[in-house]
C-alpha cells in the first residue's frame, strides 16, 4: 500500500501539467546539471590560476554585479521581444561567454567576461518564469514552480558533485562541458518551445506600452514583496557565505561544511514535491509568514550549534522554510503581475535575490569580524522577524475572490487580466 500511494502521489504531483512545461523544465533541468562554472570559479582562480582570494572574491562580485544589471534588462525584453527570442539570445550568450571564460588569461579580461557570465546566465530566469505562467493554468502555478524549483536543485546537486571530479582532471573541460549544456538548452527551446506570449488586442498592445519599469516601481504592494524577497534571501544566502566562515573559526573542515550543507540539497530533492501537495491551495500569505519566521531562527539557532549533528539540524530548519518559499513567493510575484508586464515585474523580483547576493557577504563578513558569528545569526532571526510581520501587513489585505484566490491590487495602467487556458501557448 506505501508503494502504491507514493505511485498515486508522484501521479498527481506531475500530471494536469502542459507538455511545453515539460520542455520548458527539461531544458531547465539540463542547463542546472552543467552548471560547472559557479561551483569551481574560485578554486580556478586562485589554485589554478594563482590568484589571491581578494581577486577571487572580487570576480564573483563582477559575476552577481552582472546578474543584477541583466535582471532589469531581461525583463524588459522579455515583454518586448518574446519569451522564446530571450531565452534564445540569453542561452547562446551565456554559451559563448562561459566557453569565453575557460580561455582568457589576462586578469582585467576575466573579470570582464565574468562580469559578462553573470549577465548572460541571469538573463533567462524572467523569462523563464513569465513563459511558465503563460503556459501553466493559475491553480497550477505553485505546483509547476516546485517542480521547477526541484529540477534546478537536482542538476545543482549533480553538478556540484561533478564539478569535483571535472576539476580534478581539467578546468578548461568544466568550462566547455558547460558551455556546450547551455547550447544544448538553447536548442531545445528554439526545437521544442513556441512563443507563449498571449496575443494582445489594440487596446491590450496600449496597455502594455504603458507598462514600463516605472509602473513596477509605483506598484506599491509588488514592491513590497520585492523588498521582503530581500530580506528572506538574505538570510537563505547566509547558507553559503556566513555558515562556512562560521564553521571555520568553529575549527570545522570544509569537508564538515560539505556535509551539513549537502542535507540542504537532498532534503529539497526528496521533500519539494510532498510539501508542495501540502501547501498547494493553503493561503500564500501564512505560507510566506511561516517560512519567514522558520528561515529566521532556524539559521538564529546555529548560535547554539556546538556539533555537526546540530549543524546539520539547523540546516534542516531553514531548508524546511525554503521548500515552502520558493514556489509560494513566485506564485504571488505571477499573481501580482498583469499578463503583459510578467517579464518587467519577474526581473524585479530576480533583481531582489541578485542584490541579496551581492550584500550577503559583505553583511556576512563585517559582523563576524566586529562582533562574532553569534550576532550574525542573531541578525538572521530579527530579519526573519521582520519580514513575516512584513508579509503578514501585506497579505492580509489582499482582495478575493469568490473561488478564494487573491487579486492584487495594480496600477490602472497594469490591470490585464489572466488570458484563459486555451488562449496561451
Amino acid at each position: 500500500m506505501p508503494l502504491v500511494a507514493a505511485r498515486r502521489a508522484v501521479r498527481e504531483s506531475v500530471s494536469g501539467l502542459p507538455r511545453e512545461f515539460w520542455w520548458l523544465w527539461t531544458s531547465t533541468l539540463v542547463n542546472r546539471l552543467g552548471a560547472f562554472v559557479a561551483t569551481f570559479m574560485a578554486l580556478y582562480l586562485t589554485l589554478d590560476r594563482g590568484y589571491s582570494a581578494t581577486y577571487a572574491g572580487l570576480v564573483a562580485s563582477l559575476h552577481g554585479l552582472g546578474g543584477v544589471v541583466s535582471s532589469l534588462v531581461a525583463g524588459v525584453m522579455t515583454d518586448r521581444l518574446g519569451r522564446r527570442p530571450t531565452l534564445l539570445v540569453a542561452q547562446a550568450s551565456t554559451a559563448a561567454s562561459v566557453a569565453l571564460l575557460g580561455f582568457v588569461r589576462d586578469p582585467v579580461a576575466i573579470a570582464a567576461v565574468a562580469f559578462l557570465v553573470g549577465a548572460t546566465s541571469n538573463a533567462s530566469r524572467p523569462a523563464v518564469q513569465a513563459m511558465m505562467a503563460d503556459i501553466v493554468r493559475p491553480e497550477d502555478r505553485v505546483r509547476a514552480f516546485s517542480l521547477n524549483y526541484w529540477a534546478i536543485n537536482l542538476g545543482f546537486a549533480v553538478s556540484s558533485m561533478a564539478a569535483g571530479f571535472i576539476a580534478e582532471v581539467s578546468y578548461l573541460a568544466g568550462f566547455l562541458i558547460e558551455a556546450g549544456m547551455t547550447l544544448a538548452c538553447a536548442i531545445l527551446i528554439f526545437l521544442k518551445l513556441p512563443e507563449s506570449r498571449p496575443e494582445r488586442t489594440r487596446e491590450e498592445k496600449a496597455a502594455a506600452d504603458e507598462v514600463g519599469l516605472g509602473t513596477v516601481l509605483r506598484d506599491g504592494r509588488f514592491m513590497g514583496v520585492v523588498g521582503l524577497s530581500f530580506l528572506v534571501a538574505l538570510i537563505f544566502q547566509q547558507g553559503a557565505v556566513g555558515l562556512p566562515v562560521a564553521m571555520g573559526e568553529a575549527g570545522f573542515t570544509p569537508a564538515d561544511y560539505g556535509l551539513a550543507i549537502a542535507v540542504n540539497g537532498v532534503l529539497i530533492v526528496a521533500l519539494q514535491i510532498p510539501v508542495t501537495r501540502f501547501i498547494e491551495h493553503r493561503d500564500p500569505g501564512r505560507l510566506l509568514v511561516i517560512s519567514s519566521v522558520l528561515a529566521g531562527y532556524g539559521f538564529g539557532l546555529t548560535a547554539f550549534a556546538g556539533s555537526l549533528g546540530v549543524f546539520a539540524l539547523t540546516v534542516c530548519v531553514w531548508t524546511l522554510a525554503e521548500i515552502i518559499n520558493a514556489p509560494t513567493q513566485t506564485g504571488v510575484v505571477v499573481r501580482l503581475s498583469p499578463v503583459h508586464g510578467r517579464g518587467r515585474y519577474q526581473g524585479m523580483y530576480t533583481m531582489s535575490w541578485s542584490v541579496a547576493a551581492l550584500v550577503a557577504p559583505v553583511m556576512s563578513g563585517v559582523v563576524i569580524d566586529r562582533w562574532g558569528a553569534e550576532w550574525l545569526w542573531g541578525l538572521c532571526a530579527v530579519i526573519g522577524t521582520v519580514a513575516g510581520a512584513g508579509y503578514w501587513v501585506l497579505m492580509r489585505g489582499m482582495p478575493v475572490e469568490e473561488n478564494g484566490e487573491e487579486i492584487p491590487q495594480r496600477p490602472v495602467e497594469a490591470q490585464t487580466p489572466d488570458p484563459l487556458p486555451e488562449q496561451t501557448a
